[in-house]
């Protein structure tokens, strides 16, 4: 995906059972880190977590919560947030696409894992923000994932404006391969250079 401005870096966040250091997302940040030229990485956290908390935030309080992270990341980089790539395992990832949805600029979402429904409970969809998603979108998912079908995703991701690129690997919703998840989000940056 060659673009006229590349990412100046990537705010990750976990899925709700996890945290910063979750290694899918420790795997992704050290292969951007070997690109030429690196691609910086924040790893963070959601209040819940930070407050030791085990039931994950609403989106009424996680979606500004990326929005506070990605203005502090970009401003670190001295960059404004339209540089930054926003992303993360499921909830994480969901929470990142609902927050540019809702007008946060970004360059583009890398979303691991989109739980695109509850296991068992197809027709409860979380897809309502796709229409406005108008930035490049990279899905990476495991091809027995019960969150949603590679078919299934591939349907509602129709609806998204911008580029869609989808991957399907081999596992279910927590792909153990987290090399072959780190290479894909690394590939996939390495175009917006291209």
């Amino acid at each position: 995906m060659s673009s006229t401005t590349t990412p100046a870096g990537l705010l990750l966040t976990p899925g709700a059972g996890a945290d910063r250091e979750h290694q899918t997302l420790r795997a992704v940040e050290d292969h951007l880190a070997a690109l030429d030229p690196p691609l910086p990485v924040t790893r963070v956290d959601f209040p819940y977590r930070i407050a030791g908390r085990r039931a994950p935030d609403r989106p009424s309080v996680a979606v500004p919560h990326v929005r506070t992270e990605a203005e502090a990341f970009a401003d670190r980089l001295g960059v404004t947030t339209d540089r930054l790539l926003l992303g993360g395992r499921s909830y994480g990832g969901r929470m990142c696409s609902m927050a540019v949805a809702e007008g946060l600029p970004a360059a583009g979402l890398v979303l691991l894992s989109y739980p695109l429904h509850p296991p068992g409970k197809p027709s409860t969809l979380r897809v309502d923000h796709f229409g406005h998603l108008d930035v490049p979108v990279l899905f990476v998912s495991g091809d027995k994932d019960p969150f949603g079908r590679p078919e299934e995703l591939a349907e509602h991701a129709a609806a998204i404006p911008g580029p869609v690129t989808q991957v399907t690997l081999a596992g279910a919703h927590d792909v153990k391969a987290v090399d072959d998840v780190a290479r894909t989000v690394a590939d996939w940056v390495a175009t917006w250079a291209g």
